[in-house]
C-alpha cells in the first residue's frame, strides 16, 4: 500500500498539535488548518503578498495553510502565520512593519484562535 499524506516529520508533528489543540479548546479553525496541511503539496495553498494586501485589514492576524510568496507589495501592518515563506515575502511583510510567524508560534501565542482568519 502506498503511503499518503505528508512525509515531513515537522509537518506531521504540527498536524498532530493542531488536532490536539482543536479538541482541547474546541476550536474548529485548528482542525480545518490540520486538514488543509494534510493535503498533497500540489494541492496546498500558495498566496502572494499582493493578495494578502487586498484581502486583509491593518493589524489583522491571518494564517495560510501553505506557502506565502513575495509577488506584490503590502502597505499595512499584518501578522501572517504560514507553513512556509519565501525570502521575498518575509522581507516584504517585515518592511511593512508586519510579523511572520510559524503556525506553531501562533498556536502557542493564541491557542483559542481569537481574531485569527484563515486565508486561501
Amino acid at each position: 500500500m502506498k503511503r499518503t499524506g505528508p512525509t515531513n516529520q515537522h509537518l506531521q508533528a504540527l498536524i498532530a498539535d493542531l488536532k490536539r489543540q482543536s479538541y482541547a479548546h474546541q476550536v474548529h479553525l485548528w482542525r480545518r488548518l490540520a486538514d488543509d496541511l494534510e493535503m498533497p503539496t500540489r494541492q496546498r495553498r500558495v498566496i502572494n503578498v499582493n493578495k494578502l494586501n487586498r484581502f486583509t485589514k491593518a493589524n489583522e492576524v491571518v494564517v495560510v495553510p501553505g506557502k506565502v510568496l513575495g509577488t506584490g507589495s503590502i502597505n499595512h501592518n499584518i501578522t501572517v502565520a504560514a507553513w512556509q515563506f519565501s525570502e521575498q515575502a518575509k522581507a516584504e511583510i517585515e518592511r511593512a512593519k508586519g510579523k511572520c510567524l510559524s503556525i506553531q508560534d501562533l498556536l502557542k501565542q493564541n491557542p483559542k484562535a481569537q481574531k485569527v482568519r484563515l486565508m486561501g
